[in-house]
């Protein structure tokens, strides 16, 4: 689908959590006189979402939220994951089951309206599956070799196969001088963490037991795929905008709007 095209009906949430080791009270960060976490909310404003709604731990970014005239609400603190936010967000809204909600991740200022829609779209033309999420064809050999860069490899279907921080899939002829000095061809593809569930899969998968791959990878979304369900993978032919992670991520963030 175009990143354009309209998608079916959708909800965007944003889990917003305050603590944060690297970057202190991170979704209140300012970025060009706003709060981080409603310059994102914003960017979700202009899909085609029929409402987006902040997840949050604290009153604080509630708060934020509502004094720029975005909707927020207030979760447990306690939540081990922005999954299981979600998933109480979805109970708290009163989501019916067969609704789709995409994650927007409160750190994504620079999100592109059409990707969200196009995940949306993914999981809507998909119902044997109960998310969807993103991936990239990676240009770089460092990236391809960076455990932080999740790897993706798909089916026929576009359907994830499996994600690993490994280089997958691993080209074996490229290794004759006993480096790797080149990407593989297709090219390998950088996964995109943005992702588009069923509102009651999403309710669901809290409870699921973890799975072995997932603590080995440090991979959420490995558990899907271990309990035997399906994630449809939109292609996007560009990166992601920059997320935020430390301050000199955000101090690039906020060079790069004041550039207009």
């Amino acid at each position: 689908m175009s990143l354009h095209e309209a998608p079916g009906r959708f909800t965007v949430l944003i889990p917003a959590r305050l603590a944060s080791t690297r970057l202190p009270d991170k979704p209140l960060a300012d970025i060009g006189g706003l709060p981080m976490v409603v310059r994102v909310a914003r960017q979700a404003l202009r899909s085609a979402a029929q409402r987006c709604v902040v997840a949050a731990d604290d009153m604080r970014i509630v708060q934020a939220c509502e004094a720029h005239g975005v909707n927020a609400i207030l979760t447990r603190v306690d939540h081990l994951s922005g999954s299981d936010r979600l998933a109480e967000a979805c109970t708290v809204l009163g989501l019916a089951d067969d609704e789709v909600v995409v994650n927007v991740q409160g750190d994504e200022p620079l999100i592109d309206p059409g990707l969200i829609n196009a995940v949306a779209q993914e999981l809507h033309a998909r119902p044997d599956c109960v998310m969807s999420t993103a991936a990239h064809a990676i240009d770089e050999l460092a990236d391809f070799l960076n455990p932080n860069v999740v790897k993706v490899v798909l089916d026929r279907q576009r359907t994830a196969l499996y994600f690993s921080r490994a280089p997958i899939p691993w080209w074996r002829d490229g290794m004759a001088s006993g480096a790797l000095a080149a990407l593989p061809e297709p090219r390998p593809l950088r996964h995109v963490g943005v992702y588009a569930y069923r509102a009651g899969f999403l309710r669901r998968f809290p409870g699921l037991e973890p799975a072995p791959l997932e603590a080995t990878e440090s991979l959420e979304q490995l558990r899907v795929l271990w309990h035997g369900e399906r994630i449809a993978v939109h292609l996007s032919p560009v990166a992601p905008g920059a997320g935020v992670d430390t301050p000199q991520d955000l101090e690039r963030v906020r060079r790069l709007l004041s550039q207009g």
